[in-house]
């Protein structure tokens, strides 16, 4: 049975993460979309909101569990005897940045080999920051997050309604 984790902050989840969820999903047995806890990075959502809305999002997809870490992903890949670390790649400076940490990963747990899938087209602009900024104004995010968690994410982050449409 080979067991895959997709760590991420997931803050909100998007489309583009849905995506290599149902990807990933697909290729093994099991897929653990892990919420990685980065102390030195103010998160919108708690983890547990993001468990949430990520489990509401992958309701129908029977091999996916979600789980939170907030240490490092090859202990948690050890731990958890894992085969698999899932990377999505939106941009070669993803690639960059994710090609480095999956030597690290691999120097520290040798066993911890790394897939990449790229981003379909359509989501390779997509980010939760970008997200969280159109909605912050206010914005349409239909097209960029799952429909049954937009209303979630517009009420946390849309300051239009909660300051009169101005600048905090």
């Amino acid at each position: 049975m080979k067991k895959a984790i997709y760590p991420g902050s997931f803050d909100p989840v998007t489309n583009g993460h849905y995506e290599i969820i149902k990807r990933a999903s697909g290729m093994f047995d099991r897929l653990i979309v892990l919420i990685s806890v980065n102390p030195n990075k103010h998160s919108s959502f708690s983890v547990e909101e993001r468990a949430d809305l990520l489990r509401r999002v992958c309701y129908d997809i029977p091999n996916v569990q979600i789980d939170s870490c907030s240490g490092l992903i090859v202990d948690y890949f050890r731990e958890h005897d894992c085969d698999i670390i899932v990377k999505g790649l939106r941009a070669m400076s993803d690639f960059e940045t994710e090609f480095q940490m999956a030597h690290v990963n691999k120097h520290l747990c040798p066993r911890a080999e790394t897939v990449f899938l790229c981003a379909d087209n359509e989501n390779t602009y997509l980010s939760s920051s970008m997200v969280k900024q159109i909605a912050v104004f206010g914005g349409d995010i239909s097209p960029f997050v799952p429909e049954s968690i937009k209303e979630d994410i517009m009420k946390r982050l849309d300051t239009t309604k909660t300051n009169g449409g101005t600048q905090k």
